[in-house]
């Protein structure tokens, strides 16, 4: 990755990123030279950051190259970024407080650092049986439903949901599966908890 904050990091970025994607597409040096009408030795000097060039200059190599001149800068001084990917089938699966035979939790990101801001489930509910957990926490739940119905309590309402619905709530309201309409039961459940800096 070029370090694009140290002095010459955007000819090195640039120079990178010309040369990438001048071999993409399986041309020499020469050619690109010649469709964007500069020498070989600029074009090289370019390349491999020794020199700074115009956007006169970067404007036709863009065209020679056959992209957009916005196409040459798109990821400079763009954060690297950090995503968590968990594949189809691999959640931790976890074990809540209350839950019983028949319930499954899978956690789908596990990187929540001192203090947990959300935690993503995908719940399956594989049969029918006749006590149901009831659950209290911080913060806020969001409910969507993937496969089946079921009843759903908040507090003193309950809400029917089948696949598409989604249900938004207070964490700290009892709340849980009040019946199983049609099983098996898919949803996914993210409870949101209270932001760390707040009082």
């Amino acid at each position: 990755m070029t370090d694009t904050s140290s002095p010459g990091g955007l000819e090195r970025y640039l120079g990178n990123t010309i040369r990438d994607i001048r071999q993409k597409h399986g041309l020499t040096i020469a050619d690109v030279a010649t469709l964007a009408g500069i020498s070989r030795g600029m074009l090289s000097k370019i390349e491999n950051a020794q020199t700074a060039t115009s956007l006169e200059t970067l404007s036709r190599l863009s065209h020679a190259l056959g992209v957009s001149l916005a196409t040459l800068f798109r990821s400079y001084d763009v954060r690297a970024g950090s995503a968590q990917l968990v594949k189809k089938d691999e959640g931790m699966e976890v074990v809540r407080r209350g839950t019983k035979r028949g319930h499954t939790y899978h956690l789908l990101a596990y990187d929540q650092g001192p203090k947990k801001t959300f935690e993503p489930f995908l719940i399956t509910i594989d049969h029918e049986s006749e006590t149901f957990p009831i659950f209290e926490h911080p913060g806020t739940e969001f409910i969507y439903m993937l496969e089946g119905c079921i009843e759903y309590r908040h507090g003193q309402n309950t809400y029917v949901l089948s696949p598409g619905d989604s249900l938004t709530f207070e964490g700290d309201i009892p709340h849980g599966p009040e019946k199983l309409i049609q099983c098996p039961i898919r949803f996914l459940t993210v409870l949101m908890y209270p932001n760390a800096t707040e009082s």
